[in-house]
């Protein structure tokens, strides 16, 4: 017996996204940092399949190792199958412990793009949603908040828009 956890390791991109997708109702994708760009970018990962498996947004996570950025996205999902209504663009509880802050911040999908390569490989010609999740340093600040920890600003940028 194999532990391998595709199939078939020679399918296409599209073939495997779409068998991840199929057994779990979505996939996180994860991506390494890109320092060739200015500003450099530091390793983020998305959410592929939330659209069609809750109606809602894909997630974005900047920052963060793949293994936390997936229990991030596993956390929301997990919501959004209960059926919470979780909004995009203000301040909310309840995703992290300690009852800390989290925002959902709406991302221009045409302006960053090609940051998301197996999304649109995915998508296709369709159009595609993301938000941003942002998570709150130690202190419980959010990265455009005054108190935030300066030494982790260079590791969560903020690519959408801050609540007001």
């Amino acid at each position: 017996m194999s532990d391998d956890v595709f199939p078939d390791r020679s399918m296409e991109l599209r073939d495997k996204l779409a068998w991840m997708i199929e057994t779990n109702g979505w996939l996180l994708e994860p991506v390494p940092a890109l320092a060739t760009t200015d500003p450099p970018i530091p390793g983020y990962s998305y959410t592929i399949g939330f659209e069609q498996t809750f109606g809602f947004p894909e997630v974005l996570i900047v920052g963060l190792k793949p293994v936390h950025a997936r229990g991030l996205a596993g956390l929301l999902a997990d919501l959004l199958r209960g059926g919470t209504q979780v909004p995009v663009g203000e301040l909310f509880r309840g995703l992290y412990d300690g009852e800390q802050r989290a925002a959902l911040l709406s991302i221009d999908v045409d302006a960053l793009g090609e940051m998301f390569a197996s999304a649109t490989t995915w998508y296709r010609d369709e159009p595609f949603r993301m938000v941003q999740l942002a998570w709150p340093d130690r202190a419980g600040w959010l990265p455009w908040e005054s108190g935030f920890d300066p030494s982790l600003a260079g590791v969560q940028l903020v690519l959408g828009e801050p609540p007001a």
